[in-house]
Order: structure tokens, then sequence, then C-alpha cells
């Protein structure tokens, strides 16, 4: 795909997949039929839809019943975060999460929100020194979609397994449950939720080159959720509405390719990510601060910051060079604002302002990675001597 050669923003968006469209374009005519409906044809879509949850659930080895479609990672989230919650509970989420987590944990009854290292991670102990006998959720992403950090998820399970023992021993009956959104992870690690430990986990579909609008919710069957659009009844009565069809066999199709895949791409992209942070070293020297962590990442993610550089102007004059590249959170920079994950991790303003997020996908290459990396290295010089000569000018 030429055209795209210099896309470094997967973690924003990915292309849809030629074989997920081909799976999918069937619903939008032929088989256009609603899945409630009783004569046959509409009875042979509803088996494609079922059959297709049965395929989402088997990629990441879970029941097809314990899945809940949605429109998307944050209607996920906002599943997970009010089908849970009583009128006195507590959350506890990291400061540095996507803002579709921090904005339902701002909606609960009270959450309290715990710090990262400088290098991104979320301590085990930070979050079992936040919980609270109200307590009743905790949600910790398993990537960081900024910085690309995993997660300690196993450690955090521990900790509330712990809480719980606590809760029974001393005939405390509160739940405590433990969620994840497995958004940025899906494709390169490993996304199956007894081996993570936690209780639901959010999926996004336009992650992993599937149709946008499409997400689904994974709960445990012992977690009680209440219904977050009401209805017709459908997804077992917690998210009405007409089956997305073609959505979910499109996700089903996309989700099964990356699994497959894992191993490989994640080896690919750590030897792809590798070139670009060789050649911005030769070219950029120690100008570049790397602020993604050196180990516990994922092989898709480099953040980067050139301090006294203006990103935004480096992004745009990058965009010109047909190289596409984000300021962070396709969230935080479409509202302009600075990154709340950096600033999360203790960076100062001017590191800051200088930030790039540079992430690779299916299509990235080792060759078009250094293309990146020289194109970045021309603009900063490009930009620093424009600053000389402004200041020399101002003298």
């Amino acid at each position: 795909m030429q055209e795209i050669d210099l896309y470094f923003d997967y973690a924003a968006a990915t292309p849809l997949d030629e074989r997920v469209l081909a799976a999918m374009q069937p619903y939008f005519r032929e088989l256009f039929f609603n899945p409630s409906s009783p004569y046959r044809p509409a009875v042979q879509v509803r088996s494609a839809y079922e059959e297709a949850k049965a395929d989402l659930a088997r990629a990441f080895g879970a029941r097809a019943g314990d899945i809940i479609m949605t429109a998307g990672a944050t209607e996920s989230v906002a599943l997970a975060f009010t089908g849970v919650q009583h009128s006195s509970g507590h959350v506890v989420v990291p400061e540095i999460e996507h803002h579709a987590v921090l904005a339902a944990a701002q909606r609960c009854a009270s959450a309290s929100f715990i710090a990262a290292d400088p290098q991104g991670r979320i301590s085990p102990q930070a979050v079992a020194a936040a919980i609270r006998p109200e307590t009743e959720l905790v949600s910790v992403g398993l990537a960081n979609s900024e910085l690309g950090t995993v997660q300690p998820l196993k450690e955090i399970a521990e900790v509330i397994e712990a809480e719980r023992v606590r809760r029974c021993e001393h005939g405390e009956r509160r739940p405590l449950y433990f969620h994840t959104d497995a958004s940025q992870g899906a494709g390169q690690i490993d996304i199956h939720p007894q081996r993570l430990g936690v209780d639901m986990m959010t999926l996004n579909a336009g992650k992993v080159y599937g149709p946008k609008q499409v997400g689904l919710l994974w709960a445990a069957s012992s977690v009680a959720l209440r219904p977050l659009v009401a209805g017709g009844g459908q997804e077992r009565g917690l998210r009405s509405g007409t089956e997305n069809v073609a959505g979910t066999v499109g996700f089903a199709k996309a989700l099964q390719l990356a699994v497959a895949h894992q191993r490989g791409e994640f080896t690919r992209l750590s030897r792809v990510k590798q070139a670009f942070l060789s050649t911005a070293a030769e070219l950029l020297a120690d100008e570049v601060m790397i602020l993604s962590p050196r180990k516990g990442c994922l092989p898709s993610h480099i953040s980067l910051s050139i301090p006294g550089v203006d990103a935004e102007r480096v992004l745009f004059l990058l965009e010109m060079k047909q190289m596409y590249v984000s300021t962070g959170s396709a969230c935080a920079a479409n509202k302009g604002t600075r990154s709340h994950v950096l600033a999360g991790i203790g960076l100062d303003d001017a590191a800051i302002a200088g930030s790039l997020r540079i992430t690779f996908g299916r299509y990235s290459t080792e060759e078009t990675a250094k293309r990146g990396a020289q194109l970045l290295a021309e603009v900063v010089r490009h930009e620093q001597q424009r600053q000389k000569s402004r200041k020399w000018g101002a003298q």
C-alpha cells in the first residue's frame, strides 16, 4: 500500500484488511436481514452472527455467551463501569489511562487516580494502596496507548484477589472486579483474559484492521452487569439494538488474523522499531529523548521528544512530505490539549511540547521506518535552523 508507506499512526487507526472487507460485504446487501426476524433468510443471518461471536471468543480463549458487542471500545468501557457500579461504589484507575476510562471513572460515585512511574508503569503496590473497602472496580489498560508500556496485569490481579479473600474472611459482600482495555495490545501480545487475571476486557476492531465503531466487552459469568442501553433485549439485555452483523463478522475475521500472526508480527515490528530508533539516534544524536520503555513495551510504539522543537509544526511539515504521525493519542491531539500521559510521568512542558508518537503496523517495513527517521531528522534540522534565524534577526 504505497499511499501509506509513511503512515506511522497505527495506534490511532488501522486500514481495513481486504480479507475482512470481503467477509463483511454479503451482509450489506444480499444478507441484509434483521437477525431477530423469524423467516429463514433472517435465521441464516442470525446463525452467521452467532458464529462470528463464537470465532471472536475462540480467538482469545473465552465463551461466546460472555461477549457483549458494542459500538467501539468507548462504549465497552462505559458498560464495564456503569454496569457494575452501585451508588456508593469506588473505582481505581491510573491517571495515564485513555480518556474513555478517565471519563467513565469521573462519572462514578468516587474514584482514585493512581500515578505511574517515569516509564508509564503502574505498580501493583500502588493499586493495593488505592483499594478501599468500598472499591468495586479496578481498571488498568493492558498497554498504554501513547507510550506502549505493557502493564503487569497478572501481579495486579493477585493484589485484587488478595483483597477479595480479605473481604470474604471478614464477611464483607461488596464485589470487586478487574477490567482492562486491551485494545492496543491485541495482535501483538497475549489477550487471554484468564491468563491476564481480569474479569472484564475491552477490545476494539478498529485497532486490528477491522471496521471502526465495532467493539466488545468480555465479562466473566460471575460479573453482574446492568444494561447501558435499554430496548429490544439484544446482547442478553445489556446492549439493545439491532445487531451489527457485518461489523461483528468483520471483527471476528480481523481478530482471527491478528492472533494467528501475533508472534511473527511481534518479531517483525520489533525489527521495524529498531530500524527507526537506530537511524534517529544516528541522525539526531543526543537531541532526541525516547520516552517509551526499552523493555516491557509494545513493538509498535515509540514515544519521543525533542525539547525546544514545536511538535505541532513538525507534524505539519511531515504531513507535507506525506509522513503521518501524531503528538499523542488521537483524542488529545484533536482537542489541541497537551498529553495527560506525558504530564503524568513527570515530563516538563518543553518536553511535552516537543513530543511525538510514532506507531508502526502491518504495512510498515524496516526501509519505511528508516526513511521516516530520516525525514524526521530533516524537519527537526529545518526547525532548529529557523529558530536560530529568528533569534539572530531579533538581535
